[in-house]
């Protein structure tokens, strides 16, 4: 029975340790977001506070938010 609790709660502390910030609480991530710019194409605004926010609490989290495309902010829709 202990060995079971230990294990749970061993797994949910790895989940919330790689969760990351902007993936978590930046809401639903846009096409734009996701899509490299073009060569010559301005590059995308990264959103500061995900990025300072998973720096603090857990840096891995960071590889998440720029792999996801998460950390970038959302594109203007003009």
């Amino acid at each position: 029975m202990k060995k079971k609790v230990f294990n749970f709660l061993a797994m949910a502390l790895v989940a919330i340790m790689m969760s990351s910030c902007a993936t978590v609480f930046g809401g639903k991530v846009s096409e734009c977001q996701r899509t490299k710019p073009a060569p010559g194409e301005p590059t995308r605004a990264i959103r500061g506070g995900a990025l300072i926010a998973d720096v603090l609490l857990f840096w891995p989290g960071a590889i998440v938010d720029f792999a996801t495309g998460a950390i970038y902010k959302p594109c203007d829709k003009n």
